[in-house]
């Protein structure tokens, strides 16, 4: 088909997310009335990969999310990172990062095994991660009382910039971390027993104060995004940082 490519092209700039293979077959074939090959579709999706890969271009076609999006080359994410951070007023508390990635690395798990592991209550940044989507009810255990199961929400790969859950950094990528501010802590030991190696140490009670990094909080500065910060100490109340 003549303009395959540009038709493609004008789906994946219009979706505010990521937009899967499906769905650009399903409004293509709507369109024109007739049915498209996969293989074209991903033929063409690759042309334009090819095309924006060059340096005349700020942004690239990546596949992330079970999806496609432009998105800025990682040359411009300090520019980029700098103007979210001065248009964004809040971000994610360190409780609220590391119940994340808890989630993340353990899933599906239930609320009081991410209690155990961070020795403190995570009802505050529990209520924050499912508001943003970033974490989803996925189930109910087998367990007394069948308790309820989390797991990761639609929006979470999305912010993360990952393809899928395997993306997900091992530990050993955060021994030194790159393109962060200021200088990297230390991944404490607990924290990759606890969340990679599925042990729930209860040595991991302090790490509320902890100034140690966990995966998820270094992934975030590596891909230098800005979300909402929660005021921890007060129930239902935000802090503005300006």
């Amino acid at each position: 088909m003549k303009y395959l490519d540009q038709n493609i092209e004008s789906l994946i700039f219009t979706a505010k997310e990521p937009i899967s293979l499906q769905q650009i077959k399903t409004c293509l074939e709507e369109v024109f009335k007739t049915k498209f090959k996969k293989d074209d579709l991903i033929a063409s999706i690759e042309n334009l990969k090819k095309r924006y890969q060059k340096d005349e271009f700020s942004f690239e076609l990546v596949e992330i999310s079970k999806g496609f999006q432009f998105l800025s080359k990682g040359v411009y994410h300090n520019v980029v990172g700098t103007f979210l951070k001065q248009i964004t007023k809040k971000r994610l508390s360190r409780s609220a990062i590391e119940t994340l990635a808890i989630i993340a690395y353990k899933q599906p798990i239930i609320r009081s095994e991410i209690e155990k592991i961070r020795g403190v209550s995570c009802d505050y940044a529990m209520k924050k991660l499912l508001e943003k989507e970033l974490v989803a009810i996925t189930g109910r255990s087998d367990g007394p009382g069948r308790p309820l199961l989390y797991g990761t929400g639609i929006k979470f790969m999305d912010y993360f910039g990952l393809k899928d859950l395997s993306a997900l950094p091992k530990p050993k990528d955060f021994k030194e971390v790159d393109n962060t501010i200021g200088e990297p802590a230390p991944i404490e030991e607990s924290i990759e027993k606890s969340i990679v190696d599925n042990k729930n140490d209860d040595s991991v009670e302090n790490q509320e104060n902890s100034n140690s990094e966990n995966p998820l909080e270094s992934l975030i500065e590596k891909n230098e995004i800005v979300i909402e910060e929660e005021n921890t100490n007060e129930e239902n109340v935000d802090l503005d940082l300006d």
